[in-house]
């Protein structure tokens, strides 16, 4: 039976995919539901039909799953944010648990008893809201012309006005209703994507959690103000600002370009420090204790850095757990950003080396290194593809231990190759897609090594995201 456009079926949704979606079968026609879970019995119109499978938006839900909860947010399906939001918590950890394993399995190749062996529980949180120390707002218009603030709905631009995400700081509400006050009295035009016109595009907040400091940047298309500061009558934003406790830090980045690109490459502080400090924590992995004064790190607006501060320190507790150190190794960092981990790990290596290829970062990792009074962590700017060959090959820098944390494209092959030359003992992988993970992992096994252990870690609650970090060890060790 075909089935078309706009057709409304009832199906009993069976299974999850890899994006939250329900997916369930109706005459051996597969659908895949938006904001349908797992358990429910839907009915549902067709968005998208194809000969054996069509997408689906949810109509109506005929008889709730037993994980179907109330979401907190009013906004969780048009905003696409918080793809699994209606999930009770312990079942969005059971699905990100199936999520990692049928990746290792299906893209990796594994065995599903070996990957049973090796997988851990998955790391949650207990107050899975309000955990975000970083958003990015754009700022907008919404279809009546109102002046907004929000987030984009699901698959568009078009802004769903909403100051007060769940899963965002409290004090983004304050934030943001002081900017959209502040340009409406005195008149600073939004950003129009179509036009291209207008002035203020997005806004950047980030809290550090454990030092309660506060940066704000505004991302603008261009200087806005003839007379030298960078927004019409730049002291009464500032003013207000001042106000909410903790800000720290004000700055605008320029950016001009039609991109859907948020921050500029030009930051420019109009207030206060050019960024914030925060500090990560050694936790004890078995019971996720906080112990020890921790690494402090300074932040700038173009810093990567977790937006998960509770997880972080569990998931960097878990790296150096399944690193092993006991003083006597020599470390590679490979995608160190700004020395997060390769600072985590100094305490306990012989010498710690970073590498990454933007020269901010180095920079900033440096500038931490010396913050917390670390001498064994070096830090180098390029491609590692191109630094670990020459270290190892040239130098004869030799390391027992390597960790990758790539972004989510995984690492790049020529890196792959140049770990498998230096052949460690031991490579800690953190990977922020199980997919590429186990590309990944497929080569490096093809390649002489083991996985021996796995564990996921819920950076991302309510989200389909995953953090995730595995032990793999050379066989001839």
């Amino acid at each position: 039976m075909g089935y078309a456009k706009n057709d409304i079926l009832t199906v009993k949704i069976e299974d999850m995919g890899n994006d939250g979606e329900g997916i369930g079968k109706t005459d051996g026609y597969t659908l895949f539901v938006k904001d349908a879970v797992i358990g429910d019995t839907v009915g549902c119109r067709i968005t998208k039909a194809k000969k054996n499978y069509a997408y689906a938006r949810l109509e109506r839900i005929l008889e709730p799953s037993r994980v179907r909860v109330e979401p907190r947010c009013r906004f969780h399906r048009q905003c696409g944010g918080c793809q699994i939001q209606a999930m009770d918590y312990k079942a969005q950890l059971a699905f990100k648990q199936n999520k990692v394993k049928n990746n290792l399995i299906r893209i990796g190749g594994f065995e599903a008893d070996y990957v049973e062996k090796v997988m851990e529980p998955m790391v949650g949180m207990e107050d899975c809201f309000h955990y975000r120390n970083k958003a990015q707002f754009p700022i907008g218009e919404d279809k009546q012309g109102n002046l907004a603030a929000g987030f984009y709905a699901g698959r568009t631009h078009d802004i769903i006005a909403n100051t007060d995400c769940v899963l965002g700081v409290e004090e983004n509400k304050e934030i943001l209703e002081c900017i959209l006050n502040y340009m409406k009295n005195y008149h600073v035009p939004a950003y129009n994507e179509q036009t291209g016109k207008g002035l203020v595009r997005h806004v950047l907040i980030r809290k550090g959690v454990a030092s309660g400091e506060i940066m704000v940047c505004l991302v603008l298309n261009g200087n806005g103000n003839k007379k030298g500061d960078f927004l019409p009558e730049q002291d009464r934003l500032i003013s207000g600002l001042k106000k909410v406790q903790g800000m720290t830090s004000i700055s605008v980045s320029i950016n001009a370009e039609r991109t859907n690109v948020i921050m500029g490459k030009e930051v420019h502080g109009i207030w206060g420090k050019d960024g914030i400090t925060d500090t990560i924590h050694m936790v004890e992995t078995k019971n996720f204790t906080r112990t020890g004064q921790g690494i402090s790190y300074f932040i700038s607006p173009l810093s990567f850095y977790q937006v998960n501060p509770v997880q972080t320190e569990k998931l960097y507790s878990l790296v150096s757990e399944y690193a092993g150190l006991s003083g006597r190794e020599t470390v590679w960092d490979v995608y160190c950003g700004i020395g997060t981990i390769s600072l985590f790990l100094a305490g306990a290596a012989k010498q710690v080396y970073g590498v990454e290829a933007v020269p901010q970062a180095i920079s900033d990792a440096r500038e931490n290194a010396a913050r917390n009074g670390i001498g064994n962590a070096e830090f180098f700017v390029g491609r590692a593809e191109e630094i670990l060959p020459e270290k190892y090959e040239k130098e004869g820098v030799y390391a027992e231990v390597i960790v990758v944390d790539p972004p989510r494209k995984g690492c790049d092959a020529k890196v792959i190759a140049a770990m498998l030359r230096m052949r460690p003992e031991r490579i800690v992988y953190v990977s922020c897609d199980s997919a590429t993970l186990a590309r990944d992992l497929k080569m490096l096994c093809d390649g002489g090594y083991e996985v021996s252990r796995i564990r996921g870690v819920d950076q991302f609650c309510h989200t389909v995201h995953v953090e995730t970090v595995v032990l793999i060890q050379r066989k001839d060790t």
